[in-house]
């Protein structure tokens, strides 16, 4: 096999306390080991150190850069940006890569032809045993299947250059990665999937956590006027429930003003059109889960704002991002 290039690796993180794992399982993956690690802290205000001294044996090769919370993807490219090698191996502060991780990335980025712009690392979420998951952690398990998740993805540092990296108009951690593939593969390079394995847990989450996540919908909508309505398909990503959303939110307020109008059988048939997909809605992020009181409830409850909550974060992204140029595609 023809000599493993070289890579580095770019964390961003946000000062959470799962970026010592991270570093540490880094330190304990054996070799081939990173020219450097680049931690670029976006805390708006990073007053506590981060946990460097868990790189233990890399210490001496991780660097930090700040960014002042401009969000994860000028954080990335404040990272790519000085790296010198090769290849940037980008990963999360929340992932957890395996001992025999560096060997594998050596086989993937051995492997790469001279038109492979990235190689994918495969992600596994472990799930509790003994109970069904929750709705959030079903929604992490689909991590697994993702295409181009930068919780760990190379890129051939070159390729970065010629997509010119992250759009930071991408605020939050969604879609600033398969927004970043179709470009990369827009400039004329391929894409695959590597062999090595990283950990990817469940963090922590609150109740209201899948309502903060329909803020992605302003996300979708810059998607759309970059890459055009099929991007899904190009970008391998399940589709959501925006369609049905905008049924249910639309019953939902079509029912007061028909009834104020006089038109009460109109009303009564809006009401019950929203009442049946709100319970479809729920039902469908109930049964999967563990069933429990708490989960009910917070499924049942937030199965109520989600709706409308979607569509106003779309039309929002579409008034935001109404003048952004579509993507050239290559011929």
């Amino acid at each position: 096999m023809m000599a493993a290039p070289a890579y580095s690796v770019v964390v961003p993180t946000i000062g959470r306390a799962c970026l010592a794992d991270c570093l540490r399982a880094l330190a304990g993956a054996t070799g081939h080991p990173p020219e450097e690690i680049v931690v670029v802290d976006d805390r708006p205000d990073p007053a506590a150190p981060l946990p460097l001294a868990a790189a233990g044996a890399l210490r001496d090769r991780v660097r930090v850069l700040g960014t002042g919370g401009r969000g994860p993807a000028a954080a990335r490219n404040t990272g790519w940006r000085t790296v010198r090698s090769p290849w940037t191996v980008f990963l999360d502060d929340d992932v957890q890569v395996l001992p025999d991780w560096s060997r594998r990335l050596a086989d993937d980025l051995a492997r790469a032809e001279a038109a492979t712009g990235g190689v994918q690392g495969r992600l596994t979420v472990p799930l509790p045993a003994g109970r069904r998951p929750t709705d959030f952690e079903r929604g992490t398990a689909g991590l697994e299947g993702a295409a181009w998740a930068t919780a760990d993805m190379a890129y051939r540092t070159a390729a970065l250059a010629a997509a010119g990296g992250f759009d930071e108009r991408f605020r939050r951690a969604f879609r600033e990665d398969a927004d970043l593939a179709l470009r990369v593969l827009a400039a004329g390079w391929t894409l695959h999937r590597g062999v090595r394995t990283t950990r990817h847990p469940v963090r922590a989450a609150g109740p209201w956590v899948s309502v903060r996540a329909q803020r992605g919908n302003a996300d979708d909508a810059l998607m759309n006027r970059l890459h055009g309505r099929d991007w899904w398909a190009r970008a391998q990503a399940p589709r959501g429930r925006l369609p049905l959303h905008a049924l249910v939110t639309a019953a939902g307020l079509a029912a007061p003003v028909l009834a104020l109008a006089g038109r009460r059988r109109a009303a009564l048939v809006a009401g019950a059109l929203w009442a049946a997909g709100t319970a479809e809605f729920a039902l469908a992020r109930i049964l999967p889960g563990p069933r429990t009181p708490r989960e009910t409830a917070t499924m049942a409850a937030t199965s109520v704002v989600i709706p409308p909550l979607a569509v106003g974060h779309r039309l929002t992204g579409r008034i935001r991002h109404r003048n952004a140029a579509p993507l050239r595609r290559v011929p």
